[in-house]
């Protein structure tokens, strides 16, 4: 399918915003026949570059870790459980063998272990240590739950950790891609920080979960800024709706209702893969989703001020502990 460039993009908007057409399967296999679908990475993109993968035993974080294997880089699975991240591992070797995969542990949601887990990882301090940082730990608890130091579990994993390691990794993550792996159901809420511990109203699992990836994306262009003078990439991407272990144990009916239309992981993962290795960098500090950038907000009361983002990260530098 061949279609003039404008003809395409607006197609493309058209699947974006009609959401079912656009997030699930149906995206990828249309957007990838439309002529605007930007080109692979080459082969052995990312030969001799490690990347770190959060949350990398199951689903979405499988696929990235193997994607990334796949385009030649020595990938770190960081997990909570590293019984769960050696069978994670050997499931990469059987679809990538001679890849160079380690597991290391790591909470993400204990601000506390993640200081551990750079402190413990002397080479991680190396020059140009780390290339790629995928953050896609993720957690939807079915009640408010708190992590280690008191902070919403949604948002220690899906927020304060990611910055923190970031920002402990920054002195040596010079032109390093981070890439944020958030959620479509941000759109649907507005940031929230006038009670970002979630301790108003009744507490919704899905709710929460939304909120936090809010915040992912509504830091971008704070992150971008602070990391721009390491010309450190930042990006936050949608993987739409993918078929995953997480998504089957916490939203069975919508796993059971879509489930013949769900992306499988790697092509929900798809962009972030692209996104670590796509020449030339990419504009820093975008929301991406099918290798194209997209708006942050549709509507326009999820559309935070300026000072509500600096407020969300003056909170983050504050519980993080950072200068």
């Amino acid at each position: 399918m061949t279609l003039p460039p404008a003809l395409a993009r607006g197609l493309d908007t058209v699947l974006d915003r009609a959401v079912v057409p656009g997030y699930t399967s149906i995206g990828p296999a249309v957007r990838r026949r439309l002529g605007t679908w930007p080109a692979d990475p080459a082969p052995a993109a990312l030969a001799q570059r490690t990347a770190l993968v959060t949350g990398a035993s199951s689903g979405l974080g499988i696929a990235a870790a193997e994607g990334l294997a796949r385009l030649g880089a020595t990938v770190r699975l960081v997990v909570r459980d590293p019984a769960k991240g050696e069978r994670a591992r050997a499931e990469i070797l059987r679809a990538v063998p001679g890849a160079d995969v380690t597991v290391e542990r790591c909470d993400v949601g204990d601000l506390d272990d993640v200081r551990r887990f750079v402190a413990d990882n002397g080479e991680l301090s190396g020059d140009a240590a780390v290339d790629v940082l995928v953050h896609n730990a993720g957690v939807m608890p079915p009640e408010r739950t708190e992590s280690a130091q008191g902070h919403e579990l949604s948002m220690a994993v899906h927020v304060l950790g990611p910055v923190l390691m970031s920002e402990l990794l920054a002195p040596r993550m010079s032109e390093t891609r981070v890439v944020f792996v958030t959620s479509g159901g941000m759109y649907a809420q507005r940031l929230r920080t006038d009670d970002l511990g979630y301790h108003d109203g009744d507490y919704s699992p899905t709710t929460a979960y939304a909120r936090s990836k809010r915040a992912q994306v509504e830091l971008l262009p704070v992150l971008a800024q602070r990391w721009g003078a390491q010309r450190t990439f930042v990006a936050a991407m949608h993987p739409g709706w993918a078929a995953t272990p997480g998504v089957t144990e916490s939203l069975p009916t919508f796993d059971k209702l879509l489930g013949p239309v769900l992306r499988d992981p790697a092509e929900g993962i798809d962009t972030a893969v692209w996104l670590a290795a796509r020449t030339p960098t990419p504009e820093s500090g975008l929301l991406w989703h099918d290798r194209r950038a997209r708006p942050t907000s549709l509507l326009p009361h999820t559309r935070p001020s300026t000072a509500q983002r600096q407020e969300l990260w003056d909170w983050v530098r504050r519980v993080t502990q950072l200068p």
